[in-house]
C-alpha cells in the first residue's frame, strides 16, 4: 500500500465520520472506521518496516478532517477556540487509536480490537468529565436525527450508540478481511449472520419500542419565545434594552392563554448583570414577571446574567473575583430564573461551562490567562457555577430541569436533575453565535437524544432557531425556523418514571475504564519484557 493510498484512506475516513453531523443518516458511521482499521491492519503486518508513530500520523489526519468538517462553525464565535478545538480534539482522538494500535502490535487474536473499543468509550466518557469537556463528536450522537432506531438509549445513553458503531465496524472489517483471504463466500457466512444480527436486532427492538411507547397523559401548556436578536450587532443602551423587553412581552402575550403553565425564554434574554438578591426590584424583571398574571398557574423561565456578592461568613469559591475595593468578592453567573404569579423566585446557575469561552480550564495553573476568556452574552473571565444541579419547583410540585445551552449535550448531567424529581426538561440557549451553520442544527438534535435517555418531554427556547417541543420518544412536535422572530404554543407531558439509564448512568463507560486499566497494565508489562533493541519500539 503506497503512501498516497494510505493518506486517501485517512481522508475518506474523516469525511465519512463527519457526515452524520452534516445531516446524513447515522448509518454512515457503520463504515466510517473501516479505512482506519485497514490502515491499522497494514501497519501491524508491516511493523518491521514502520514504527507505530507512522500509524498515528494517518489517524491524526483522519480526525483533523472529521473535526474540521463537523465543528468548523465554532470559529464564528472564537476563531482561536475553533483552531484549538479541532487540533486538540484530533490529537486526543489519535492518541486513543495509537494506544490501541500498540496493543494490536504486541498481542495476537482479538485483544487488540477490544482495546480499540474500551479505550474509545473511556475517552468519550473522559470528555464529559475533565476540564476541557467536548463530547460533541461522541459517536452515539451521530444518530440524533434517527431517533426511531435508537430508542434503546433509555438503557445505555449515547455511549451505547458508540459501542454499536464500533461493533459493526469491527465485524464488517473481520468479514472483509476473511473474505479477502479466501475469496469464498461460504467462509464468511457465519460472520455475516452475526453482523446482520448486531445491526438488525437493535433496530427491530427500537422500532417496536418506538411504536408501542405511550406517554402518560399529564400535560403542561407552554409558550416558547424566540426573540431573534443578533448577538453580534446587539446594542446594550437603555433604549435597546427596552425595545428587546417589549418585543419579548409582545411575542409572549400573543400566545399566552388562561391555561398556560410556563412561558419560556432563551439564554441571557438580557445581558445586564442583575444582583441576585435584588432581582425582583429590577424594572425589566418586573415587566417580564407581569406576564404570569395572564394565567392563574403561569410561571416564567428565562435566562439572565446575574452576580452574587459574598457576605461575611459565606464560603468563597475559587471562581470569585475581586471588586475594585480590593476586598469584596463576587461571582458572575450564566443563570436561569424562575418566577410565578405568587412572586416566588428561584435561580439556577449554569454549571457546565464552555472552556475558553466561559471558563479558563486548569484555572489553578493558567489563571494569568483568564482575562482573555470571553463569556458569550456576559462578561470576561471565568463564570461561577453551583455545586449541585437544582430543579425549579412549581406551586403544584411539578419539577423542571433547565439546561442552559452547552449543558444539553451532557446526558449524564441531565440524569442528576431527573433523579432529583424533574418531570419536564427545558433547554434555553442562544445559538445565534454560530450563525447559519450546522452548529445550531446539531445542538437542537442532541435534545432529541436527551428525551429518549430520560423519557422526558422537552421545551427548547433559542434566541434564534431552533426552538421547539420534543416528546418522550424524541419526536419533534413543533419547531421554529432559523433567523425568524417567533413564538410557539403547545402541550408536553410530565413523566416521573426513571429509565434504566437514569438509574445506572454510564455503566458502559465504567466497565470500559476498568478494562482499559487492565489492558494498559498488560501493554506496559509486554513492553517491559521486549528487547530494548527491538526495531518495533514506539
Amino acid at each position: 500500500m503506497n503512501r498516497s493510498i494510505r493518506f486517501l484512506l485517512s481522508v475518506i475516513s474523516g469525511v465519512i465520520l463527519s457526515l452524520a453531523w452534516l445531516g446524513f443518516p447515522g448509518w454512515v458511521l457503520f463504515v466510517g472506521l473501516l479505512p482506519l482499521l485497514l490502515l491499522d491492519d497494514y501497519f501491524v503486518r508491516e511493523q518491521s518496516r514502520f514504527k507505530s508513530v507512522s500509524y498515528w500520523g494517518h489517524v491524526y489526519l483522519a480526525f483533523l478532517v472529521w473535526n474540521g468538517l463537523a465543528t468548523w462553525w465554532v470559529m464564528h464565535a472564537t476563531p482561536v477556540g475553533a483552531v484549538l478545538v479541532v487540533f486538540l480534539n484530533s490529537f486526543l482522538m489519535s492518541l486513543v487509536f495509537w494506544l490501541a494500535h500498540l496493543m494490536r502490535r504486541c498481542t495476537q487474536g482479538n485483544l487488540g480490537f477490544l482495546a480499540y473499543v474500551v479505550f474509545w468509550l473511556s475517552f468519550e466518557y473522559f470528555h464529559y468529565h475533565w476540564e476541557i469537556e467536548w463530547p460533541w463528536l461522541t459517536l452515539g450522537n451521530g444518530f440524533a436525527n434517527n431517533v426511531k432506531v435508537v430508542q434503546w438509549y433509555e438503557f445505555t445513553g449515547v455511549l451505547g450508540g458508540s459501542l454499536w458503531v464500533w461493533m459493526v465496524n469491527l465485524l464488517l472489517f473481520g468479514v472483509l478481511r476473511r473474505y479477502a483471504a479466501s475469496r469464498r463466500l461460504k467462509t464468511v457466512r457465519w460472520q455475516v449472520a452475526v453482523l446482520g444480527l448486531v445491526v438488525l436486532l437493535p433496530v427491530i427492538y427500537s422500532l417496536s419500542r418506538y411504536n408501542s411507547y405511550s406517554e402518560k397523559e399529564d400535560p403542561r401548556e407552554i409558550v416558547v419565545v424566540q426573540p431573534n436578536i443578533d448577538p453580534y450587532s446587539e446594542q446594550h443602551d437603555e433604549a435597546a434594552v427596552n425595545d428587546k423587553l417589549e418585543k419579548f412581552v409582545r411575542l409572549a402575550e400573543s400566545e399566552i392563554t388562561p391555561t398556560t403553565d410556563f412561558i419560556v425564554g432563551p439564554e441571557t434574554v438580557f445581558e445586564q448583570q442583575w444582583e441576585e438578591e435584588n432581582i425582583p426590584f429590577y424594572p425589566q424583571f418586573s415587566r417580564l414577571a407581569g406576564l404570569t398574571a395572564a394565567s392563574p398557574r403561569a410561571a416564567l423561565v428565562i435566562g439572565a446574567s446575574t452576580y452574587h456578592i459574598y457576605r461575611e461568613g459565606e464560603k468563597v469559591p475559587a471562581s470569585a473575583r475581586l471588586m475594585r475595593d480590593g476586598i469584596t468578592r463576587y461571582d458572575y453567573y450564566n443563570s436561569a430564573i424562575f418566577t410565578d404569579n405568587a412572586a416566588r423566585l428561584q435561580v439556577y446557575h449554569k454549571s457546565i461551562l464552555v472552556s475558553g469561552v466561559e471558563k479558563m480550564p486548569f484555572r489553578k495553573y493558567l489563571r494569568f490567562l483568564e482575562k482573555f476568556i470571553i463569556n458569550l452574552g456576559g462578561t470576561t473571565g471565568s463564570l461561577g457555577i453551583q455545586p449541585e444541579p437544582t430543579n425549579f419547583i412549581t406551586s403544584d410540585s411539578t419539577q423542571v430541569a433547565t439546561l442552559i445551552c452547552y449543558e444539553s449535550a451532557f446526558g449524564g448531567y441531565l440524569t442528576r436533575f431527573v433523579r432529583k424529581g424533574a418531570g419536564l426538561v427545558f433547554v434555553i440557549t442562544n445559538d445565534g453565535w454560530w450563525k447559519n451553520t450546522p452548529g445550531y442544527r446539531q445542538h437542537f438534535s442532541f435534545a432529541r437524544l436527551r428525551a429518549i435517555e430520560t423519557r422526558r418531554s422537552i421545551a427548547r427556547a433559542a434566541n434564534t432557531g431552533i426552538s421547539g417541543f420534543i416528546n418522550q420518544r424524541g419526536d419533534v412536535l413543533q419547531q421554529t425556523s432559523w433567523w425568524k422572530e417567533a413564538v410557539i404554543h403547545g402541550q408536553i407531558n410530565v413523566n416521573n418514571e426513571l429509565t434504566f439509564y437514569v438509574k445506572n448512568g454510564d455503566y458502559l463507560a465504567r466497565i470500559s475504564l476498568f478494562a482499559s486499566v487492565l489492558l494498559i497494565l498488560f501493554l506496559i508489562s509486554s513492553r517491559l519484557r521486549e528487547d530494548k533493541k527491538s526495531p518495533h519500539q514506539f
